[in-house]
């Protein structure tokens, strides 16, 4: 079963069940991505969030798990250990009692890599998991328990947002700042544009002490650099990405992005390197939204992308028709149901 392929019907199922996520309960600081998702599920399921009590003491059906690597992480050693040690009972106890695990594939490998037994967990994790979510159109394998379910759009997230109009030569780089997203050669890049009148933007909290010294030596050397450098809420980021003419993300190994979603949910086209997801995205949306380079990005890339955006060739906003919530809800669901009935002719 491929859910990308599987007819959406509006109607609700009848069946019912309990599904856990890996996360906590939603507030402020929550990625939208898993708001909106949680909110698009049908009725008849019902949603736990993560704790440690309910993953190893309460009764669900289904465990749906994104990021795993977080259930594993901590910035205390002691902490990290326990919860390792928790980790290590949940999947006995997944094993034990043949609860159905769907993990969505947000990344193919984590970021930042841990030790040797965040690894045999996660491989463990990985022996149990009954079905994957692929996020991106990007044919990858022919794995037939990997459903294909787009990353959500965030226009309607966005809608009350005042989004304010773009000035002319302005670049964008937001998000978590991390070694593997490339500001560095973006910085770099732009330090060499000849372009007196352009600008550029850095938002977004630094994982850590050498990577904040880098964006604030690059403000202090250079005047068209300015940078937030902290976690921003809804109405600044909507005012950062309309302000400007491009977002720029510079990953070096892009396979989903949801600042990518969001500005193009903002109607602001993306330069992004060249990856099978981007190109499938660019087929899908246009090559006006979702421009792609190769190699090393430099100053020359900066200028030809500038540009060529100063020619009014876009339509008013990309189409993300496909990234509808209320399909992505169903088709959720499926794979849920997908997952259970999978477990059940196991004999569970």
């Amino acid at each position: 079963m491929n859910v990308a392929h599987t007819p959406w019907v509006s109607a609700t199922p009848a069946r019912r069940f309990v599904v856990l996520q890996s996360t906590g309960k939603p507030d402020e600081t929550t990625n939208p991505y898993l708001v909106q998702l949680l909110d698009a599920l049908p009725e008849n399921v019902e949603v736990r969030y993560f704790s440690v009590r309910d993953a190893l003491f309460s009764r669900y059906d289904l465990f749906h798990v994104h990021w795993p690597e977080y259930l594993l992480r901590h910035r205390t050693p002691l902490t990290t250990l326990a919860k390792r040690a928790c980790m290590f009972l949940l999947l006995l106890r997944l094993w034990l009692t043949r609860v159905p695990v769907v993990r969505t594939l947000h990344n193919l490998r984590p970021h930042e890599q841990g030790g040797m037994a965040e690894r045999l967990l996660l491989r463990w994790l990985d022996h149990l998991t009954t079905r994957k979510i692929r996020i991106n159109a990007a044919e990858r394998d022919a794995d037939p328990t990997t459903d294909t379910i787009l990353h959500g759009h965030y226009r309607d997230w966005f809608a009350a947002r005042q989004v304010p109009p773009s000035i002319k030569g302005r670049l964008l780089c937001f998000g978590l700042i991390r070694p593997y997203k490339g500001v560095e050669t973006l910085i770099e890049a732009f330090r060499g544009l000849p372009d007196a009148s352009a600008t550029l933007r850095i938002v977004g909290r630094p994982v850590g002490a050498a990577m904040r010294q880098v964006v604030e030596d690059a403000c202090a050397a250079d005047a068209r650099t300015g940078a937030i450098l902290e976690y921003v809420g809804d109405e600044v980021l909507a005012k950062e990405i309309g302000e400007a003419q491009c977002v720029v993300l510079p990953y070096r190994d892009m396979q989903n992005s949801g600042a990518l979603l969001l500005a193009l949910s903002l109607a602001r086209p993306v330069l992004v390197p060249r990856s099978d997801a981007n190109v499938a995205l660019a087929a899908e949306v246009g090559e006006e939204w979702v421009r792609l380079y190769d190699g090393a990005l430099d100053a020359d890339i900066l200028t030809a992308t500038l540009r060529a955006l100063g020619e009014p060739q876009r339509q008013s906003a990309p189409d993300l028709s496909r990234r509808e919530w209320p399909r992505l809800g169903m088709q959720h669901h499926a794979t849920y149901v997908a997952a259970l009935d999978a477990t059940e002719g196991r004999g569970r």
